[in-house]
């Protein structure tokens, strides 16, 4: 069996009197794909930023291979192999495309490697090289997730997350997405995704951790979720 690669156990947080999430519990298998699966709200957003040192946890635990980082800087963790592509995008739409993907490098240590680097986003997706001199905000909404998914690239990760990576995007552009999200497990990228479509999630995923108030409620297999939509319109209100 792989090692765990991240390990969140008891994670709390909290916004003064709010409660962002009170008792997320996961693991994350080094080379595997992870749903987190919820409904809005349910705490999948804050989740990732916890992990990725954008939210503070009021209390929890949250190591990546094997040492812990809660209570570190955002950089610090990016450094360590952790990298976010976010909900939104949150672009540099004033800057060009390629200069967005350098903004992604800059936790690199290696700074040899990022031509290399810039070549293995523009081979994954061919259109952001076609536009790297282009502004990012004259992008579709389709090259924006690309160039989102691309600068979080540019860290080189060991453990890439992703938060709502189809919503708003049309059929054909998801589809193309999770066609390239496949290839990079394929390649040995550990993948954790935030997803409210449940056909999407589960599809990829080896393994699903469903989210409900903040809350680990449900953790299984993916194919075992899959098939017991019960449990997934008891938790998120939706069907398969």
């Amino acid at each position: 069996m792989s090692p765990i690669l991240l390990r969140v156990s008891g994670l709390a947080v909290r916004y003064g009197d709010l409660l962002g999430v009170g008792e997320v519990s996961l693991e994350v298998f080094e080379g595997n794909a992870v749903a987190l699966l919820g409904a809005n709200g349910a705490g999948k957003t804050t989740t990732l930023k916890a992990i990725a040192g954008l939210e503070k946890a009021s209390a929890g635990e949250i190591e990546f291979a094997g040492e812990r980082i809660d209570g570190k800087p955002a950089y610090a963790i990016v450094g360590r192999g952790i990298a976010l592509s976010p909900e939104g995008w949150r672009l540099f739409v004033q800057q060009t495309v390629e200069q967005n993907l350098r903004l992604g490098a800059t936790a690199l240590r290696e700074r040899a490697r990022l031509g290399e680097l810039l070549d293995r986003v523009f081979a994954l997706f061919p259109q952001l090289g076609q536009r790297r001199r282009q502004r990012a905000g004259t992008l579709s909404g389709g090259e924006r997730q690309m160039l989102a998914l691309g600068r979080a690239l540019m860290s080189d990760p060991k453990l890439l997350m992703l938060d709502e990576p189809s919503l708003g995007l049309a059929p054909a552009v998801v589809d193309s997405l999770y066609e390239t999200l496949a290839r990079l497990r394929a390649s040995g990228l550990t993948l954790l995704l935030a997803e409210q479509s449940l056909e999407l999630a589960l599809e990829i995923a080896d393994t699903a951790f469903v989210l409900e108030t903040g809350r680990t409620v449900l953790s299984g297999p993916a194919r075992e979720i899959a098939e017991r939509p019960e449990l997934a319109r008891a938790y998120l209100g939706a069907a398969l």
